[in-house]
């Protein structure tokens, strides 16, 4: 005798309660007891909900993002504030326009079940559901960059994740990368400073990083730096809080947020540029492309666009947020990429990194789906769920879309040509690696903090890093700032 359930189970549903079914809607029998022969008997091949549910347990997880795999994040929207259409004619920067964003905070190294409160820089991820199609905008917490040439990147991110012998994650492999990489010395300063551990990700800033383009109207072009300045204020953890944290709840950050949201506290940020006349560019005392350095604030003052607020937390947190997929790649009209190495280099990466990770057709998950018409000529390929239409090529005669060169002349895109590319990356009075890092130490910070600088620097080279990087680390700090430099000397050796 087959028994289908064992006696005495439960009713399948009441009026209350919604029937369990197979992923294909069908009702099932048991949510407890696997087909049989008999009561004890062996299961049964035939047990296709059985079966459904082992093979989709064997194939929930997706491979994490390399890198930025730990985080979360929230839903909200960004509503304009100010008048900013002089310089961009981008949808969603126009007067009281009103946008809905979705936002994923992350770390860099950290793989996806890693504590959220290591010091690391923190992502800083934003993608704008505008009536133009989706533009995202995938920064960090901190202005600047560890390197400026893409050709290190999978270096560097090797550099701070684990030991290919060990496996265990590992501060020589860090440092080695970074005194041998003098440029990564103003990101180093930050990451080591008090904001390489923010206290919340409500408490922390938001930036673009890279120079991006604005074109308005007219045609004009102009050069910007975003800047999301936290509505909360900057709060931080000192290194013993963050240690004890990771400790007490590797999850930290992540339910801070989900909280503060559930609660009705929402956080908010307000959105501020840097704006920079498209020929200043040529002529500016050092590359205003160049991801480790910032353009001062005297130079090219903060100008308010709008306020981003999160209000709604994710109902499925695999759904709409590990297959959330941001990409430097999607710009809307009005907006367009720089001559920054590193920008263009991710224009590529990010998008092959979700084509790999989530599959070709992976803008067609519901997260990522644009809210306005695609016409797009791209068909087929695994798991494609939105059909494509003849006709599939072009140019064509039968009525398929067409590219408006007249309404999108710039395509978002620079005057490319080669003498202004050379003059971006020629050598200029200020393109050195320390000074900025310098002044960051000097006149940015005060005692207190240069203190807490010295505190951290000296305890992260005091775990595992040996001679020769250890007097490169040194030598590092010294060209940053020689008092500075000295101290961390003094303290290493003290130990």
């Amino acid at each position: 005798m087959v028994s289908m359930f064992q006696e005495g189970e439960k009713e399948m549903s009441t009026e209350k309660t919604k029937p369990t079914t197979t992923d294909s809607g069908c009702p099932v029998m048991s949510d407890e007891h696997s087909l049989t022969v008999g009561p004890d008997g062996p299961i049964l091949l035939h047990d296709s909900y059985l079966i459904e549910q082992m093979a989709n347990f064997n194939r929930e997880r997706i491979p994490e993002r390399q890198p930025h795999a730990k985080g979360s994040g929230a839903f909200g929207y960004f509503e304009v504030t100010s008048d900013v259409s002089e310089f961009t004619k981008a949808a969603v920067f126009q007067p009281s326009t009103k946008t809905d964003v979705l936002i994923r905070f992350s770390t860099v190294a950290g793989e996806r079940g890693s504590p959220d409160t290591w010091r690391d820089p923190r992502g800083f991820a934003l993608k704008f559901y505008t009536s133009e199609g989706n533009y995202d905008m995938v920064g960090n917490n901190t202005p600047v960059f560890f390197i400026r040439d893409p050709l290190k990147f999978q270096h560097f991110i090797r550099s701070q994740k684990r030991r290919q012998d060990s496996g265990l994650r590992d501060h020589d492999m860090q440092w080695d990368f970074w005194t041998l990489s003098p440029e990564s010395a103003h990101q180093v300063a930050w990451l080591m400073g008090d904001r390489g551990i923010p206290k919340t990700w409500r408490h922390m800033n938001g930036y673009s990083s890279h120079t991006y383009m604005w074109v308005n109207s007219a045609g004009e072009r102009f050069w910007v730096k975003y800047h999301f300045k936290t509505d909360q204020g900057i709060e931080f953890f000192t290194q013993d809080e963050a240690v004890d944290m990771a400790g007490q709840d590797s999850d930290y950050h992540r339910r801070d947020l989900f909280n503060a949201i559930k609660q009705g506290d929402y956080p908010s940020w307000t959105l501020n540029v840097q704006i920079m006349p498209f020929e200043e560019a040529k002529t500016y005392r050092f590359n205003p492309f160049d991801l480790t350095k910032v353009w001062p604030h005297a130079d090219y003052p903060l100008q308010e666009v709008g306020k981003l607020v999160l209000n709604q937390n994710p109902v499925d947190f695999h759904t709409q947020i590990e297959q959330a997929a941001f990409e430097v790649n999607n710009f809307v009209p009005g907006i367009g990429p720089s001559p920054d190495k590193m920008l263009l280099g991710r224009i590529f990466s990010y998008a092959d990194a979700h084509r790999a990770r989530l599959g070709v057709n992976y803008k067609q998950i519901p997260v990522n789906k644009p809210r306005c018409p695609v016409h797009s000529y791209s068909k087929d390929g695994a798991m494609r769920v939105e059909p494509a239409t003849d006709p599939v090529y072009a140019p064509n005669s039968k009525g398929g879309p067409a590219a408006d060169g007249e309404r999108y002349p710039e395509n978002a895109v620079w005057a490319a040509d080669g003498e202004f590319v050379r003059a971006a990356y020629t050598k200029r009075a200020e393109d050195d690696d320390w000074g900025q890092a310098g002044t960051l130490v000097r006149e940015v910070m005060d005692d207190a903090a240069r203190d807490r600088l010295v505190s951290n620097v000296v305890g992260h080279l005091n775990e595992g890093v040996g001679e020769p990087v250890l007097s490169r680390a040194f030598e590092y700090w010294k060209h940053i700032d020689s008092a500075i430099g000295e101290r961390i000397e003094a303290g290493v050796k003290q130990k």
